[in-house]
């Protein structure tokens, strides 16, 4: 069976996805919408990650539970860099280019869910089949979070 693949590639997709949203919430705090989602989106993805090891065990696939954190150096050094720039307009073009890529990894976590979904399915397994209800549910939020930040964003942005 290949279901351990996809679960070690959704566990992977899921912890990058997380990164990805600690990061824009870091870069961009002067946006406290941006970062107190960001936050509170990437901890979804933190908790799924904690899920996808447990499921994992069962298909004799070794994930970490412990997913990303965002803290270290790096995040000191994007927080003090979104309070140099402020509001500055090309701190607004990177919000563009960050939640474009946040975007773009939800869907291919989405993605990757719908696959673990159809695989529970088949292999009628109902606790894996629960997980993937219970998840992709908040990945498509996240998704829908991205796409009305940068329908929100894009005009003003673009044309001033």
């Amino acid at each position: 069976m290949k279901i351990g693949m996809a679960l070690r590639e959704l566990h992977r997709s899921e912890n990058e996805l997380a990164r990805a949203l600690l990061e824009v919430s870091e870069r961009h705090r002067v946006d406290h919408d941006v970062f107190y989602l960001g936050r509170e989106l990437a901890s979804w993805s933190q908790a799924h990650v904690r899920a996808l090891a447990d499921a994992g065990s069962r298909y004799d696939v070794d994930l970490d539970p412990e997913p990303v954190t965002g803290q270290g150096l790096l995040a000191a050094a994007r927080e003090r860099w979104s309070d140099a720039v402020g509001r500055d307009p090309r701190a607004a073009l990177r919000l563009l280019v960050d939640v474009r890529e946040v975007y773009t990894l939800a869907c291919g976590v989405s993605v990757d869910w719908e696959l673990v979904a159809q695989a529970a399915q088949g292999v009628r397994d109902a606790e894996l089949l629960a997980l993937s209800k219970a998840c992709h549910p908040e990945t498509l939020r996240q998704m829908r979070w991205a796409n009305a930040k940068l329908k929100e964003s894009a005009t003003q942005i673009l044309v001033s």
